[in-house]
């Protein structure tokens, strides 16, 4: 609002000096008609330095440049995400409410909130899995009871009883760096009507997203380990082609304690395919459930959609099953944020970079299973 207002009282000033600069090139005075136009831009232009300083003030009150009784009256992520506004926008110089680092990063505690928070709702592995905020390295004892396992039987009296046990293996979450980068139009930042901290937020959010979706489904060798690398798992009879029973078998691969918030998680193209699975009736078993809003739901679990996912081929792990707080992800450094107004000055951009230290595992194996594909 304030710099459209600057402009237009430059602008109305430019034609004052024109007006000027015409008689006097001329050597004669103004004419009647061009001071009544001369008289009526200076009076424009007094109201818009009278509408500039309103505005001014009000903005001061409002980021606490000028009053303390407002800076206790706002929580602080609002003054944070004003003052992370105002710095992108380069609209004052007191930025005390930023955090600094050596090299001039600006990290808003807030604004890397709502950008987590943001991830969460809209991913579709992070918001169900297992979270902890924590630096070094996490140790996570893992139970395998798939060779062996505690049981319980009848036993004669005066017999020694024969010891099973399970077998305990560790994993361990240590961190790996991950940054996005996105461009921010000196076109869009300088519109003061354009809600800034939101676009920078969603892009950001939407990048992390995209990152934590692969690497927590599909994950990168030597870096996070993703829930595809799950040994649980039912092999296909076809390369390309799922059969019903195929799918009842990988649902049963989950035991009945770990169904309760299970849901599956495939890619559209093999969504295509499933949704067209008929039983001996003809009645398709991927159905709509109305009570959801329309969710797809199959064998009575919800479907999630996600383009990281491997489409159906040879060998590929096509579809993923289960209740995914058994994928643990590690956040060992929450999000921050650096603005680099001078590096890309010369595309009249402003950058914007997100980093991130994660890592990720499967921690509880016995609630994930995928459905491989035949070789």
């Amino acid at each position: 609002m304030i710099k459209s207002l600057i402009e237009q009282k430059n602008a109305k000033l430019e034609d004052m000096k024109r007006l000027l600069g015409a008689a006097k090139t001329e050597n004669r005075a103004m004419s009647t008609e061009e001071a009544t136009t001369f008289d009526k831009l200076d009076e424009e232009v007094r109201a818009l330095d009278i509408t500039i300083k309103a505005e001014e003030r009000a903005r001061d009150l409002e980021l606490n440049v000028a009053s303390e009784q407002k800076k206790k009256e706002l929580t602080a992520e609002q003054i944070e995400e004003r003052a992370f506004d105002s710095f992108l926008r380069d609209a004052i110089e007191n930025r005390a409410d930023m955090t600094k680092t050596a090299n001039g990063a600006i990290i808003p505690k807030s604004i890397a909130k709502r950008i987590m928070e943001t991830v969460k709702d809209i991913s579709t592995i992070y918001q169900r899995a297992t979270k902890y905020n924590m630096k070094g390295e996490l140790v996570f004892p893992v139970y395998d009871e798939t060779t062996e396992k505690i049981t319980c039987a009848y036993q004669t009296e005066f017999t020694a009883m024969t010891s099973k046990s399970g077998k305990f293996t560790s994993i361990s979450l240590t961190g790996f760096l991950a940054g996005a980068l996105t461009k921010v139009s000196l076109s869009l930042v300088n519109n003061n009507d354009f809600d800034l901290v939101n676009y920078v937020v969603m892009k950001m959010a939407e990048a992390i997203t995209d990152f934590f979706d692969k690497e927590c489904l599909v994950g990168t060798a030597g870096k996070m380990t993703g829930a595809l690398s799950s040994t649980n798992k039912k092999v296909a009879a076809a390369q390309t082609a799922i059969t019903g029973d195929e799918l009842i078998s990988l649902k049963l691969k989950v035991k009945k304690r770990f169904q309760k918030d299970a849901v599956w998680i495939m890619h559209p193209d093999t969504y295509e395919v499933v949704a067209k699975l008929k039983d001996g009736q003809g009645n398709y078993l991927v159905i709509n459930n109305f009570t959801t809003g329309f969710e797809p739901m199959l064998l009575g679990k919800p479907i999630e959609l996600d383009e990281n996912m491997p489409t159906l081929a040879a060998g590929a792990k096509a579809i993923v099953y289960g209740d995914f707080s058994g994928l643990t992800i590690k956040i060992a450094e929450d999000v921050n944020i650096q603005v680099l107004r001078e590096k890309y000055a010369d595309e009249h951009v402003v950058g914007v970079i997100g980093w991130v230290e994660a890592d990720s595992n499967i921690t509880e194996p016995q609630k994930i299973a995928v459905l491989q594909m035949a070789a």
